[in-house]
């Protein structure tokens, strides 16, 4: 019954609604986390329930991205090329991993004075803000849904930099180990900037050849 909607969906012109979905709740996972680490950094949250909490988050990511995965096994008309469709699916999978990692190594290491931080987590979400408007407008305006990548490459690309400020800081002082957990943590964001861009990417090439 499923396929007969899929084929009825089909030849009524209509995209896959299901991946599409998948894909922002993906998105909503990683945003979750994004938000819990930046209340980790404010204070709201303590490191070791921030910690906790981030496991449920990453399970509900986990989730959706294996509905993806078998929603395209069973999809007839997919918004974008497949393959760019599973891009998309495991850059946001890698932006969650590592605000995962980020939250735990953060419990692990009680760096102190984490508000440094709080830049590079502020473009990692305007980052995923941008790719969840580019997975809305990936079906029915599939230009528009280029320029919302290129925001979110854009702050994928600042993260970048802030990074390597962040870096000259901690390699201009004495080596210690509290700089050392202070270079982990800032490189953690790094990863998930750099996730948020090839998102980008992905989402930017599937656009591309609709």
């Amino acid at each position: 019954m499923r396929r007969l909607g899929r084929l009825r969906d089909l030849l009524a012109g209509r995209m896959d609604s299901a991946l599409t979905e998948a894909l922002m709740a993906q998105l909503g996972a990683a945003k979750e986390g994004a938000w819990l680490a930046m209340a980790m950094l404010g204070g709201e949250v303590d490191r070791a329930d921030a910690h906790e909490r981030m496991r449920a988050i990453e399970h509900v990511g986990d989730r959706e991205r294996a509905r993806l995965v078998e929603e395209l096994r069973h999809a007839l008309v997919t918004p974008i090329d497949r393959e760019d469709l599973f891009r998309l699916s495991r850059s946001i999978d890698d932006v969650l991993d590592s605000l995962r990692d980020f939250v735990r190594e953060s419990h692990l290491y009680g760096v102190p004075r984490q508000v440094r931080f709080i830049p590079l987590l502020d473009q990692v979400i305007a980052g995923i803000e941008a790719l969840e408007e580019a997975v809305r407008d990936l079906a029915s305006r599939p230009s528009a849904a280029v320029q919302d990548a290129l925001v979110a490459k854009k702050a994928g690309g600042a993260v970048r930099r802030m990074y390597q400020y962040e870096l000259a800081r901690i390699l201009s002082g004495e080596p210690s180990a509290a700089a050392l957990k202070e270079r982990e943590l800032a490189g953690r964001l790094q990863t998930a900037g750099m996730a948020v861009a090839q998102a980008a990417d992905a989402a930017a090439d599937g656009a591309m050849k609709r």
